[in-house]
């Protein structure tokens, strides 16, 4: 038992929920282990269950072609995955990719839609978290057309450092193309001014944020206004 709320307590959606709503989250998920580039979903896939990150997290990406791929998302130990099932939607808008290996509570589709029917404070912070995701993804769109690669470089790091708790990061600039919607010498471009000012270091497909808060600094303002967000709206208890 203490092992299990000390997971379920990970998740900050299910963080100090009423007992009666912990017990009956607890009686439908399942621990499971999500392995690096393992696909969740694919765009139009019926919805089979959700996700619950407790160390793990989630790209969640936008596929034009076979060619063109842009993530527009992540979901952590913050948020989930499958948010629409709250909306009665049991199609998945976009391609769900494993960024970071780890855990997560699983509950079938049919399973969390009936736990909704009797969970009304857990109800209440998805309306809110998918509130905090359409305005995410609203500047996610803005930021990638108006802020310069270098910025959102720092910005996308600052995100994935969050979610893996780790100032060391695997990746490649093949990845973090992909990743940003780039070509792989903008992101070349981009991580050697990074780290000629200092902020981070990159060898051998890893990169170590050296320098959190002037990483921050260098990052658009996109990044401090949704970490804003996410407080206002989901606020710790």
């Amino acid at each position: 038992m203490t092992s299990f709320m000390h997971v379920l307590n990970a998740n900050r959606l299910l963080t100090e929920l009423p007992a009666v709503e912990r017990d009956g989250f607890m009686a439908v998920s399942e621990t499971v282990e999500l392995s690096f580039g393992e696909v969740l979903f694919q765009p139009a896939e019926t919805i089979t269950h959700v996700y619950f990150p407790i160390d793990s997290f989630i790209s969640l990406i936008v596929v034009l072609d076979s060619d063109n791929r842009l993530e527009v998302a992540m979901a952590g130990r913050e948020g989930m995955l499958g948010s629409s099932l709250v909306l009665g939607i049991e199609e998945t808008p976009m391609l769900a990719l494993v960024q970071g290996a780890g855990s997560a509570l699983r509950i079938t589709a049919e399973n969390f839609q009936q736990l909704l029917l009797s969970s009304p404070l857990l109800h209440q912070r998805l309306k809110r978290y998918i509130y905090v995701v359409m305005k995410q993804l609203a500047t996610a769109a803005a930021c990638n057309h108006f802020h310069r690669i270098e910025a959102r470089l720092a910005r996308w790091l600052l995100m994935t450092q969050d979610r893996a708790g780790s100032d060391q990061l695997n990746l490649t600039h093949e990845f973090l193309a992909m990743m940003l919607g780039v070509r792989r010498a903008g992101i070349t471009l981009a991580t050697i001014a990074l780290q000629a000012r200092g902020l981070i270091r990159y060898q051998g497909g890893t990169i170590t944020v050296l320098d959190r808060p002037g990483l921050i600094e260098a990052s658009c303002e996109c990044y401090i206004e949704d970490c804003a967000l996410y407080a206002k709206m989901l606020p710790v208890l």
